[in-house]
């Protein structure tokens, strides 16, 4: 079973590898038909593992050994559970789709092999993070997760805003990354062991050691390491304040986008979070942070979802929110729901993300759903498809999305960590929220009158098949995948691989009171959040369908408040100022100060001077009369005179 395990994470770096340096050689062709071959090998082999797991076949071992100092040994190994076995599954079927996909979207561009060598190197470096059984593989996923996707961001380099976004991505993760290397390494040394299950284990042990990170002002070691760890997690999975860099992303390819937005990287601090609940449930103060920062991102990027008129920035903004979501779960200890929402997310967004794409290439690239409408009967598929999606985002009973939101809701609902009144509010008013600007993009884009030019709406047609083949495969899992909310969420499926404690157990709670996912639907009619969808709906239909005259009467009623939002809180020009800003104005003044006045006014000019007024100085005892050097000696013979008799 190892040599299947080495699959999962090896087969598509062979693909990437064979795209990537011989792919000029062998053709755009079989670049896709290795590459994608590859993947479609990894989520057999997932596939395969996944059942092995479900017959309660657990691996926890090490596959290579890189570096041993002192009793630390540093290793590449696999920990194979639920957790990482359902992750293997979501990010290898989400990623063959997305190649298939590519060969319609990229099929013109210049860079075909390079962009498939770069979507099966992300495939791989997110296989190693999730498939890890110690902080060092982790980390090493963690970089190369955020590495490719630098590359795959700024694929476009030629376009300023292109390379503008990556760099923006890759620095706002490597202010993240620097908490998650601390955190890593705050283990090491307090632990000794960057194993897994080592440290799980030693964690109760040291649940009351204090660390004074300022003198006088201890804090819990735990604490510590979970907030450390968190920021890593912020940076990652796009927390705010470190949210900034992931709606810029979309200047990167729609299949990219898709890629790093619902199923991989945005996911990876989900993911390592609930992979550290024995850690986390040991720190109330981590698990309170982590339900306000949560709570922040979900109601306040779904506000500006609502203002966006690009299309893919809109479900960019969707992506936010529904992490925020995700981060209030794992907050509120429900980190079972929190990977369910994980999973059920990556399969609407995808659809969206990929559904979007279509109506890009539809539109000839054209993005501003300004520029849109009318466009469902030139597009059937796509339209059902993301209609279906569109319904599983806004947590309809009966789709995906229904089944992991409410069962977070709820479970904030049960929770009494501080902070958790604020996260009720902030997930249950999203929930109007989403379904209004999801249905807004939708209407928008689909319904109405056409508002493109004639020479593309002469052109309007649906997608290639290579396009919307993974519409409809993803699909499927986006109505059917919540029905597995009993088994996953309240059943044992994540016994023994997530823990949490009995006074934090909201799912547990819930998991009373569950009746099967025909009750759970029938009950949802008579509570707030089935309402508050409704609600949003038939707000973006009354707004954007009857009326549509009037979302712009409200905004210049609400100029102020659509402003703040359509500039994002000024969170980018505050970063912007006070980041590059200051950078500057501290290069300016290490220019003026320290370069031009201490280096070259004081060191190099002032030396200079200095020599130049010796010179001047000895120059006047060289005149050439003979008295001035008599008078020279004798001043000097009685300097040394008077040195020698002071030595006695």
């Amino acid at each position: 079973m190892q040599k299947i395990y080495l699959l999962v994470p090896f087969a598509p770096l062979v693909g990437a590898l064979i795209a990537g340096l011989i792919g000029r050689f062998i053709g755009p062709v079989w670049s896709h038909r290795i590459t994608i071959s590859m993947v479609s090998i990894s989520l057999i082999a997932s596939i395969v593992i996944f059942m092995d797991v479900l017959e309660g076949n657990i691996y926890n071992g090490s596959v290579y050994t890189w570096l041993i100092t002192g009793d630390t040994r540093f290793e590449i190994g696999f920990l194979i559970d639920q957790l990482s076995a359902t992750m293997m599954v979501v990010v290898s079927l989400v990623s063959l789709m997305v190649h298939i996909y590519t060969i319609g979207y990229m099929r013109d561009d210049p860079g075909y092999q390079r962009f498939f060598s770069y979507i099966s190197l992300f495939t791989f470096s997110m296989m190693m993070l999730v498939m890890s059984n110690n902080f060092l593989q982790l980390f090493f996923g963690w970089e190369a997760v955020g590495l490719v996707s630098y590359l795959l961001i700024g694929f476009w380099y030629t376009r300023p805003t292109a390379i503008y976004a990556n760099m923006k991505a890759f620095l706002v993760n490597r202010v993240g990354d620097f908490g998650f290397l601390l955190g890593i390494a705050m283990v090491l040394v307090y632990f000794g062991t960057l194993d897994y299950a080592t440290v799980f284990t030693q964690a109760p042990q040291i649940a009351d050691q204090s660390v004074e990170i300022i003198s006088g002002s201890p804090w819990l070691l735990i604490t510590v390491i979970c907030v450390l760890l968190f920021i890593g997690a912020m940076g990652k999975s796009a927390q705010f304040p470190l949210h900034v860099w992931l709606p810029d992303s979309m200047e990167g390819p729609t299949p990219i986008s898709a890629l790093i937005h619902a199923a991989t990287m945005v996911t990876a601090g989900i993911f390592m979070v609930a992979r550290m609940s024995p850690l986390y449930e040991l720190s109330d103060t981590a698990l309170s942070i982590i339900l306000v920062i949560g709570g922040i991102t979900t109601l306040f990027m779904a506000l500006v979802a609502v203002v966006q008129t690009d299309i893919k920035r809109v479900v960019a903004y969707s992506t936010l929110s529904q992490l925020g979501y995700m981060t209030v779960a794992l907050g509120a200890s429900a980190y079972s729901a929190a990977i369910f929402h994980l999973m059920t997310h990556a399969f609407f967004k995808a659809v969206l993300f990929l559904g979007a794409g279509s109506v890009i290439i539809a539109m000839h690239h054209e993005q501003n759903m300004l520029k849109m409408g009318g466009l469902r009967k030139y597009m059937p598929i796509t339209y059902w498809t993301m209609f279906i999606a569109a319904l599983a985002s806004a947590g309809v009973p009966g789709f995906s999305g229904f089944f992991s939101k409410d069962t977070i809701i709820e479970a904030v609902h049960f929770v009494n960590i501080p902070g958790a009144e604020f996260a009720y509010f902030c997930v249950l008013t999203t929930v109007f929220v989403t379904a209004l600007y999801t249905f807004r993009l939708l209407f928008m884009t689909f319904h109405g009158q056409p508002r493109m030019d004639a020479h593309t709406k002469e052109h309007l047609h649906e997608s290639p098949w290579v396009v919307t083949l993974p519409l409809i495969v993803l699909a499927i899992p986006t109505v059917a995948a919540g029905w597995f909310v009993g088994p996953i969420v309240f059943g044992n499926y994540f016994q023994d691989v997530i823990y949490v404690l009995p006074e934090h157990d909201a799912i547990e709670r819930l998991s009373a009171e569950f009746i099967g996912i025909s009750g759970m639907m029938t009950h949802a009619l008579s509570t707030v959040p089935f309402w508050l969808s409704v609600g949003g709906i038939f707000t973006a239909w009354l707004l954007y369908i009857v009326r549509t005259d009037i979302p712009e009467k409200i905004k210049t009623l609400c100029g102020p408040l659509y402003t703040l939002l359509d500039r994002k809180y000024y969170i980018d020009e505050f970063y912007s100022w006070l980041f590059a800003g200051g950078m500057r104005a501290l290069g300016n003044g290490l220019w003026k100060y320290g370069d031009v006045k201490i280096i070259d006014g004081f060191f190099v000019n002032g030396a200079a001077r200095v020599v130049a007024w010796t010179a001047v100085l000895i120059r006047r005892f060289q005149s050439g009369y003979i008295y001035h050097y008599a008078f020279t000696m004798i001043v000097g013979a009685f300097v040394l005179m008077t040195l020698w008799l002071y030595q006695f």
